[in-house]
C-alpha cells in the first residue's frame, strides 16, 4: 500500500489565473517575496488589489536571498508572529516560497527551531493558516511540494525539510508571471525542472503514477524548454510553468537522487544557483547511472517517446542551446578552492537525495565523479 499526495487542495493553471485571489476571504494577508523583480514588473502591487475585496489587513515582508538560511525564516517568523496573519500568499521564485513554509511553520508551532527542522519529527498539518503559493519562476515546484530546502549554515550544507505541514493549500499557475523571467533565469529554472522530472523518472521508488508523469513532465520540457528561452512567449512559458508543476507532483511521491544529493552540497558551500548546479551535473550523473538497466531502459524509452535520439544527448545539446555551462569549473568555483574543499564535498554529496539514487554510491566512488562533473574530462 502506498498513499499519493499530489498536491493541496486546489491548482489553478493559466494565464489570469492570478485572479483567483479574489475569491480569498482573510482578515490579515501575509505576502512574502524576494527583492525587487516582483515591485518591479508590479505584480505585488496586482496581488494586494486582488486580495482588497476582502477587506483584511495586508502585510508585505520582501527580500528573501536566492539561498535562504535557518535566520532568514527565523527573522521572518517572528515578524509573522507580530501580524499574526491567517492567510500567507508567498510570491516569486522557488526561494521565496520555501523560505516562506518554514516561517510559516515556525509561526504556527513556535516551539520548533529553524536549525532543527530537518531532523525533528514535524506536525503533519496546519491550524492558523492558509497558506497560497505563487511562482514567477519554473523550476522548484515547490507550489505543490512537502519539501522547504534551506541553507543550513553551521553545516555550510542545504537541507530538505519536509512535512505535509509544508504544502501549499492552493497553487497558482499563471504564465504571465514567468514572463517576466530573462533567459537565463528561463533557461536555469527550467533545467531544475527537467532534472526534477528525469530523477524522478528514474528513481528505484517511482510507479505508474509518478512514471506518467514524470515523464510526460520530460518530454514537454525537453520541447518547450528552448522554446521558452528564445523566443519568451506567453504558450511556451505556461506550458514549461505546467510541465515543472507536473515534474514537482510526481518527485514529491517518488523522490529525486544523486544530481540533487550533489547540488545540496556545492549550492550551501558556494552559493550557487540550484538550477545552474543542477544543469550542470544532470549528464554526467544521468551517464553514472546508466550503468543500472532499468535506468538505461527508461531513458530509451523517454527517447523513443520524443523522437530526438539518445537522452544524454539531449540534455546536452540542450545546455549549450540554451547557455548553459558544462562544467562545475566553468560555475565559477576556482580549482584551489575545488581541490581544498574536495573531501568534504565528496562526504556531503552522499547525503540528502544521494541516500535514494538507483545506484548506491561510496566515497570513493563520488570522487571521480565529482572530478569529471568539474574538469569535463
Amino acid at each position: 500500500m502506498k498513499p499519493f499526495r499530489f498536491h493541496g487542495d486546489t491548482v489553478v493553471a493559466g494565464p489570469g489565473s492570478l485572479s483567483y485571489l479574489k475569491t480569498l476571504s482573510f482578515r490579515r494577508a501575509m505576502i512574502v517575496t524576494g527583492g525587487h523583480s516582483m515591485f518591479e514588473t508590479g505584480v505585488i502591487d496586482q496581488v494586494k488589489e486582488l486580495l482588497a475585496p476582502a477587506n483584511g489587513e495586508i502585510m508585505v515582508l520582501s527580500g528573501v536571498q536566492k539561498n535562504p538560511t535557518t535566520q532568514d525564516v527565523t527573522k521572518g517568523a517572528a515578524a509573522f508572529s507580530g501580524f499574526v496573519p491567517d492567510l500567507v500568499v508567498a510570491v516569486g521564485g522557488g526561494s521565496a516560497i520555501d523560505a516562506a513554509k518554514a516561517m510559516t511553520l515556525l509561526y504556527e508551532f513556535p516551539h520548533l527551531k529553524a536549525e532543527e527542522l530537518a531532523d525533528v519529527p514535524l506536525p503533519s498539518r496546519r491550524e492558523k493558516t492558509t497558506f497560497v503559493a505563487v511562482p514567477s519562476t519554473s523550476g522548484t515546484a515547490t507550489e505543490v511540494t512537502h519539501v522547504s530546502v534551506l541553507t543550513f549554515p553551521e553545516q555550510g550544507i542545504k537541507r530538505g525539510v519536509k512535512a505535509q505541514s509544508l504544502r501549499p493549500d492552493l497553487a497558482i499557475l499563471d504564465g504571465t508571471l514567468p514572463m517576466t523571467m530573462p533567459a537565463d533565469v528561463a533557461a536555469q529554472t527550467g533545467m531544475d525542472a527537467l532534472t526534477h522530472a528525469l530523477e524522478c523518472a528514474i528513481s528505484p521508488l517511482g510507479d505508474e503514477f509518478t512514471d506518467t508523469l514524470s515523464m510526460g513532465a520530460a518530454a514537454g520540457l525537453l520541447r518547450y524548454l528552448p522554446v521558452s528561452c528564445e523566443q519568451g512567449d506567453l504558450d511556451s512559458r505556461q506550458k514549461v510553468h505546467n510541465y515543472q508543476c507536473m515534474a514537482g507532483m510526481a518527485f514529491s511521491n517518488a523522490g529525486l537522487g544523486m544530481v540533487h544529493g550533489i547540488a545540496h552540497a556545492f549550492g550551501g558551500r558556494y552559493n550557487l544557483g540550484h538550477g545552474l548546479l543542477n544543469a550542470v551535473l544532470l549528464p554526467y550523473v544521468l551517464a553514472f547511472n546508466c550503468r543500472n538497466e532499468r535506468v538505461k531502459q527508461r531513458l530509451d524509452f523517454l527517447a523513443a517517446v520524443t523522437g530526438a535520439g539518445e537522452v544524454i544527448g539531449q540534455v546536452k545539446r540542450l545546455k549549450e542551446r540554451i547557455g548553459i555551462v558544462q562544467t562545475l569549473a566553468q560555475t565559477g568555483i576556482a580549482e584551489e578552492t575545488f581541490l581544498k574543499d574536495f573531501e568534504w564535498l565528496a562526504e556531503n554529496s552522499l547525503g540528502g537525495s544521494t541516500r535514494v539514487n538507483p545506484i548506491q554510491v561510496s566515497k570513493e566512488e563520488m570522487k571521480p565523479l565529482l572530478k569529471t562533473a568539474y574538469y569535463g574530462e
